[in-house]
């Protein structure tokens, strides 16, 4: 069991690299040198390489210190080491790339062939059990203090606000509404990569140990879940079955904690077209 789990982190490290430079070429060679910022860290650090003298992957490692000493401070060195990772690659990588001139200097091109690199990587990374840092351990934060906001309206809010700054910034509107092109594709590519473009994710999880899975989905996925009673068709055991419904950024990390708690749980993971209830639609609201 040990080596198999050794060969599965290999291969998720593998995974990550290829994905961080992938992200990174996103970045260097189509969106920076276009002055495109895609919101996020990645587009403040573009941002600021404008203002003072520093590379971007430079900025990029800089401006997710103090963020990764607080997602170890509030969630554990779990969470946080492939995280740190990935962003010393991507961070490298980025600057590695930057002095190679950009593959086309046609703004829409590079927003959208940009962000779909960057949305590629983000979903392969995801998938591998990271994170890139950056606003993701920040809508983390901001979901402990204030958990009645949603976070996927949180990541809309920031990036939007970066795209924003960034008219400010270079001085023309177009480069905002460029930036707002390309979070617009990373958003919808990234779904794509992780879910398929499903609406939201139904799980159910039976496991020996419903118990302590239920604790870390409360307090680390911070969604909530329901206890349904089941009995082992064989067994006639008594058995909790853990009901949970999420959002589709949000189902990965759902099914790390499963697999790190209990591998030989039992797992059915489905879609979800439609939801309503707190966090989702409004049953009281009319479709559209």
């Amino acid at each position: 069991m040990k080596t198999k789990n050794i060969k599965r982190e290999i291969k998720n490290y593998i995974v990550i690299t290829c994905s961080a430079v992938i992200y990174a070429a996103g970045i260097s060679l189509f969106l920076d040198p276009n002055n495109i910022a895609p919101g996020g860290l990645t587009g403040i650090a573009i941002l600021l390489n404008r203002m003072i003298d520093v590379p971007t992957g430079t900025l990029i490692l800089l401006l997710n210190i103090p963020l990764v000493a607080l997602g170890i401070w509030k969630f554990g060195w779990r969470f946080i080491l492939s995280t740190s990772y990935a962003i010393v690659v991507i961070s490298a990588a980025t600057d590695l790339l930057a002095p190679f001139d950009a593959v086309t200097r046609e703004p829409i091109l590079a927003a959208l062939t940009g962000g779909g690199l960057v949305a590629f990587a983000l979903g392969m990374i995801f998938r591998a059990g990271a994170t890139t840092g950056g606003v993701d351990i920040v809508v983390k934060l901001l979901r402990l203090k204030y958990p009645y906001l949603r976070t996927g309206s949180l990541f809309m809010i920031l990036d939007v606000a970066v795209a924003a700054c960034s008219g400010i910034v270079f001085r023309d509107i177009e480069i905002a509404l460029y930036a707002m092109i390309a979070i617009f594709v990373m958003s919808y590519i990234m779904d794509i990569v992780l879910y398929g473009g499903d609406e939201a994710k139904l799980i159910y999880i039976i496991s020996d140990k419903p118990d302590e899975i239920a604790e870390r989905i409360l307090k680390e996925v911070d969604i909530g879940i329901t206890y349904l009673r089941g009995e082992g068709g064989y067994s006639s055991q008594q058995k909790k079955v853990i009901m949970c419904v999420t959002k589709k950024q949000q189902a990965p990390e759902i099914e790390v904690v499963v697999k790190e708690e209990d591998p030989r749980a039992f797992m059915i993971i489905t879609s979800a077209s439609e939801i309503y209830g707190e966090g989702y639609k409004n049953i009281f609201a009319d479709k559209i």
